[in-house]
């Protein structure tokens, strides 16, 4: 009798397994992982999403989480639309490849433009971070505050020119909101991401930039931060008030929330170990120093709680995106 309810369990097995390959789907995640894990980060080597991602994965060989490595793979340009239509166009959904998230970042650019990416194509796993837009400086620019930049861009319409990296990242959010509730108007510079949009105002290639609270953490040695996109003061940088204490209506739409994700049909089974698996990480005590030591800001959420950030944040960016389009 029990070898009869073997061959069956072996039967019902072999036609489950045929049944995911006829239908295009990854096989059950036995075992899984047994091999490095490639997470695809969609900017360029050195910016906040590529440094966070190498110190939150770094405990992933531990035997406590996946036992196996993770090797991250750069696909930097167009503010991330190249890596995340890559990932949804050729990424494997075997488990094997995952993907860094940036919202409002990918959100905002489905709405905006014809990408292959949306809320609906990705899993999601979990979030780590979350990264306040601030508004930055050449060390030797004669601004000292916002309203110091304000100023200047009244009386020299479109002439201070702001860079971001990317179009409709949070950088490209916070510059619309700002030109909107101060009245001016801004020269916004699309770089290709974080590094090069730092560097743009190291050099002084341009007069502003918004960039990553992180990255302008790093850096405050070599520009001055005038201000952050954000509800509150942030306390890496206690020193430095927010946009709306200077005065201007700038919320906290541009803060930028990294994460993890899969493509659509990836395996429930793959998508609940590393559901389960990230979070725990992105917790572990090493993991959290090293991220502090860096002013990497932190903010753990769960599948379950992405999700939801992902809705909440699709219909808000419709009517925000809306809006600042009608003021540009």
């Amino acid at each position: 009798m029990k070898f009869k309810k073997l061959l069956t369990c072996l039967a019902v097995a072999a036609l489950t397994g045929a049944l995911l390959l006829a239908l295009g789907l990854p096989a059950m995640a036995e075992g899984y992982p047994d091999k490095p894990i490639s997470m695809i980060v969609t900017y360029s080597p050195g910016g906040a999403t590529d440094f966070q991602a190498r110190l939150v994965t770094m405990l992933a060989n531990d035997d406590k989480y996946l036992g196996q490595p993770i090797v991250i793979i750069n696909k930097p340009g167009a503010g991330g639309q190249v890596g995340w239509n890559w990932f949804v166009e050729k990424g494997s959904k075997d488990g094997y490849t995952i993907a860094t998230y940036n919202v409002p970042h990918f959100i905002a650019q489905s709405i905006m433009y014809p990408t292959k990416y949306n809320i609906n194509t990705f899993e999601a796993v979990a979030n780590w971070g979350a990264d306040p837009a601030v508004l930055i400086v050449p060390k030797d620019s004669p601004f000292n505050s916002a309203k110091d930049l304000v100023a200047f861009a009244k009386a020299n319409p479109g002439k201070v020119t702001v860079s971001g990296a990317g179009m409709y990242v949070g950088h490209h959010i916070a510059t619309m909101q700002l030109m909107k509730a101060a009245g001016i108007k801004l020269t916004y510079i699309p770089e290709k991401g974080g590094v090069p949009a730092m560097q743009s105002v190291i050099s002084g290639k341009v007069k502003a930039g918004f960039n990553n609270l992180s990255d302008a953490y790093r850096n405050q040695d070599r520009i001055k931060i005038l201000a952050v996109a954000d509800l509150e003061r942030h306390d890496f940088l206690p020193k430095v008030p927010t946009l709306k204490e200077e005065g201007y209506d700038v919320d906290n739409s541009s803060v930028n929330y990294r994460g993890v994700i899969l493509p659509k049909g990836a395996s429930p089974e793959v998508i609940a170990k590393l559901a389960d698996v990230f979070p725990k990480m992105f917790n572990d005590k090493k993991v959290q120093a090293k991220m502090k030591a860096s002013g990497s800001p932190m903010k753990v959420m769960t599948r379950d709680q992405v999700i939801k950030m992902f809705k909440e944040r699709q219909a808000y960016l419709e009517g925000l995106l809306a809006e600042l389009k009608k003021k540009k």
